[in-house]
């Protein structure tokens, strides 16, 4: 029989083994650098994401560090890796455990008369080399809208890379007038570009340029009454946006740790009138990994623009956007201050599959159209909800979270309502 010394003895002596070898190749030279399991990822682009490189010393501290930036990689659910002596130093092969980034876009929600849904489909790494191409077709109560959008990172793996889209944008929108909302039929037809500079993995630049035609209709109610505002109105106008992106999010599965932010500055040109418009956003996501089952997830934006005293303000509080149950642009300000909190715990977690049940807190305000700043800290403009909800998880699928979520406002229990998707919230 072994007593507690010996033991204690041979796991030293397996530690200090461990410990050798370990030792004994790091610095050796990596003759040869190979991905495993690879079948849709490009090698090239695999290549540009990791430090290690053929014919340099190894280093287990970069190497490591290396299997964290492959796992963040769309296309990648799992990797690891293993160092093998080889006669000219050692041999360095990282093994990938590929998942599905091809998947269907399926979005659903409203309230009471207000109901809207989404179908498409999205590949975030196409062609293995992290593209992104979606297309989809929205439904807005009974109105028909759509998009097409293409988008590459990097040309060629450099520093480089572009996005274009053709979008479609149909609905009803409600416009607020001192002597009543009205309804109108709304339109927007974009075509938009953009150049994108990337400075290291995690963060980028990107300016852009969008011509789109906004166009104004009374419905059929509205016009049977004696409302305000114009019978109807069309705006070709001109954007230039700018866009700073920064992220630091670590993935482990459907887990994610870090942060991740973004500023964005826009400049409208109105054709018709020769007047320009101005917007500042930011939006930040912050999110914490509890023990082993929790997450916590947090997402603010802050967001102002020109105060303009129209009905036509930028700036909405819309359930499948930013407040869960609040129902389709039921208010609209030239300033927003929104906040997103969600506690995600783990209720099973399998090879293929998880569950989660959320509980989340939306809250919001807005500046009135000509109004004044100190309207944001209006009781009246507040919006607060709560609510919960399920995630079932894919986890073979990159994104594959199918989203139920039911919102109540706190203050007016009757507004209330159900969002349902694809993905996270956010």
């Amino acid at each position: 029989m072994l007593n507690c010394k010996h033991v204690l003895i041979l796991c030293l002596i397996g530690l200090t083994q461990c410990l050798g070898a370990q030792t004994k190749v790091q610095g050796e030279k990596v003759t040869t650098l190979t991905f495993d399991g690879m079948k849709k990822n490009d090698e090239v682009y695999l290549l540009s994401l990791i430090r290690s490189r053929q014919g340099d010393p190894l280093d287990t501290i970069k190497v490591k560090n290396d299997i964290q930036r492959l796992i963040n990689t769309s296309g990648i659910g799992h990797a690891d890796f293993t160092i093998t002596e080889v006669d000219a130093g050692v041999q360095l092969s990282f093994q990938l455990q590929e998942i599905k980034t091809l998947l269907p876009i399926v979005k659903l929600g409203g309230i009471e008369e207000n109901i809207w849904f989404q179908l498409g489909f999205v590949d975030i790494n196409w062609k293995g080399k992290g593209q992104t191409l979606s297309t989809y077709y929205q439904n807005n109560d009974r109105r028909h809208s759509g998009q097409v959008y293409y988008r590459i990172p990097r040309i060629n793996n450099s520093l480089w890379g572009f996005s274009a889209s053709f979008t479609k944008w149909s609905s009803r929108e409600p416009l607020f007038f001192p002597e009543a909302t009205v309804n109108y039929y709304y339109d927007n037809n974009s075509i938009a570009l953009s150049g994108i500079r990337n400075f290291g993995l995690n963060n980028h630049l990107e300016i852009g340029g969008t011509y789109f035609i906004e166009t104004y209709s009374k419905t059929q109610e509205s016009l049977n009454n004696e409302t305000p505002g114009p019978l109807s109105l069309q705006q070709p106008k001109y954007l230039g946006k700018i866009e700073y992106h920064a992220k630091k999010l670590n993935y482990h599965f459907f887990y994610l740790k870090g942060y991740s932010w973004k500023i964005n500055s826009q400049n409208v040109f109105n054709t018709l009138d020769k007047t320009w418009f101005h917007s500042v956003a930011f939006q930040g996501k912050q999110f914490f990994k509890v023990g082993k089952t929790i997450n916590l997830a947090f997402r603010l934006r802050m967001a102002i623009s020109s105060n303009n005293d129209s009905p036509f303000a930028p700036f909405v509080a819309d359930s499948h956007v930013n407040i869960r149950g609040v129902g389709n642009r039921i208010d609209r300000g030239t300033a927003q201050l929104v906040l997103n909190i969600e506690h995600r715990q783990t209720l099973f977690h399998t090879n293929d599959w998880a569950a989660q049940s959320v509980v989340f807190l939306d809250s919001g305000t807005w500046r009135n159209p000509g109004g004044e700043l100190r309207d944001i800290f209006n009781h009246d403009q507040f919006r607060l909800f709560v609510g919960g909800g399920v995630r079932i998880i894919n986890k073979k699928i990159y994104g594959a979270v199918l989203r139920i979520d039911y919102g109540i406002d706190i203050f007016n229990k009757k507004q209330k309502g159900v969002v349902i998707g694809l993905g996270q919230y956010f």
